[in-house]
C-alpha cells in the first residue's frame, strides 16, 4: 500500500486514541492531521506503521492535553468532553470496552489522571497495546509504564461507571425516557430516573445554562418536563442518537441547527445522570450551531406575553 493508504486505514484508530486522551473532537482531528504531516515528511520507513503512527498521535495528544488542562481549570461551570456521536474505530471483540471508555462518565474520570497516566491507560487498557509499544509511545521505560498503568487503574476503579450490562435493556429504557420527554409526561419521567439522579449542563459561559446541578428524581423530572415543553413551543425538536457510546439525543432548532446534546448514564434499570452539552464551541463538529441565546429570549418573551394575558 502507499503511505496514504496505510494512514487512511489507521485513521479511525488514531482518532479514537487522540479523542480519549484529549476529550475534544477538534483537538483530536488536529492531532491526527499533524500525525499525517509528520508521517508524510519522514524519510525512513518505520518497521511498524501502526506503532509509529500510534506513538506520534499519542505524543502530540499529551502535549496538547498539558496546555488544555490549564484552560479547563478556568472554565466557566462544569466541563464536559465534546460530544461524539460515532466512534470511527470498531473492534467487535472489544466493543463493550470501547463504548464504556468513550462515555462522558469515563472521560470525566480520565480528567483526574496526569497526561502520562491517561495516555498509558488509553493505550493499554482500552486498545490493548503491549507495554513495549506503550513505553515507546510515551517515551518512558516499560517498568515506569507499568507503574503508571497501576496508578491509572486504581484511580479509574475508584469511580468507574458500571453501565447496564444488557445493551438492549438500556436502549429500551432510553426509548421510554425520550418518549416520556416528548410527551412531557413528568410522572413517567420520574419513574425512569434513579432517586439520586443528577442533571448537569455545560454551557461554558457561552450559552444559557443551569446555575447548578439539579439533583433528585422529582426535581429533574419536573425541570425536564417544563423545559422541553417551552423548547417545543420555540420550534426545538430532538432525535435520539447514541452519544459517547451511551443513549442520548441531539436537539435542533426550527432551522435544523444543533442546539445541544443529551447523554444518559443507565445503571440498575434507571437513568442516574443526564449530561447536557450546549456550549456552541463543542457542537460545531456536528453541523451549523443554533443561537441558544435567541431561543432563550423567544421563550422568555412567550412567558411574559402569557403572564400579561
Amino acid at each position: 500500500m502507499t503511505r496514504t493508504e496505510e494512514f487512511e486505514e489507521l485513521r479511525p484508530l488514531l482518532f479514537s486514541i487522540a479523542y480519549r486522551i484529549l476529550g475534544g473532537v477538534s483537538e483530536a482531528e488536529d492531532a491526527v492531521q499533524e500525525t499525517w504531516l509528520r508521517f508524510e515528511a519522514s524519510t525512513t520507513e518505520p518497521r511498524s506503521v501502526k506503532a509509529f503512527l500510534s506513538a506520534t498521535v499519542t505524543r502530540l495528544s499529551i502535549d496538547v492535553l498539558r496546555s488544555a488542562r490549564v484552560r479547563r481549570e478556568s472554565y466557566v461551570g462544569p466541563w464536559f468532553p465534546e460530544p461524539l456521536l460515532d466512534d470511527p474505530y470498531e473492534d467487535p471483540e472489544r466493543a463493550a470496552e470501547l463504548a464504556d471508555s468513550v462515555s462522558m462518565a469515563a472521560l470525566l474520570l480520565l480528567e483526574r489522571l496526569s497526561p502520562l497516566e491517561r495516555a498509558v491507560f488509553v493505550l493499554r487498557e482500552v486498545f490493548d497495546f503491549g507495554f513495549p509499544e506503550v513505553a515507546s509511545a510515551v517515551g518512558r521505560s516499560e517498568a515506569a509504564c507499568r507503574q503508571l498503568a497501576v496508578r491509572a487503574r486504581r484511580h479509574m476503579a475508584a469511580g468507574r461507571p458500571r453501565f447496564e450490562a444488557d445493551r438492549r435493556e438500556r436502549e429500551e429504557l432510553a426509548s421510554r425516557f425520550f418518549d416520556a420527554l416528548h410527551e412531557g409526561d413528568v410522572a413517567a419521567l420520574r419513574d425512569l430516573l434513579a432517586a439520586d439522579v443528577t442533571l448537569v449542563g455545560d454551557g461554558g459561559g457561552k450559552a444559557p445554562q443551569l446555575a447548578r446541578a439539579i439533583l433528585g428524581a422529582d426535581n429533574v423530572a419536573r425541570l425536564l418536563g417544563s423545559v422541553v415543553e417551552r423548547l417545543s413551543q420555540a420550534g426545538v425538536t430532538f432525535t435520539p442518537h447514541e452519544v459517547n457510546g451511551q443513549p442520548g439525543a441531539v436537539f435542533h432548532d426550527r432551522d435544523g441547527q444543533v442546539l445541544h446534546t443529551f447523554a444518559l448514564d443507565v445503571l440498575d434499570g434507571r437513568i442516574n445522570a443526564v449530561r447536557i452539552v450546549i456550549n456552541p464551541d463543542k457542537l460545531a463538529h456536528l453541523g451549523p450551531v443554533a443561537d441558544a441565546w435567541a431561543i432563550d429570549r423567544e421563550i422568555r418573551a412567550r412567558r411574559r406575553a402569557r403572564d400579561r394575558g
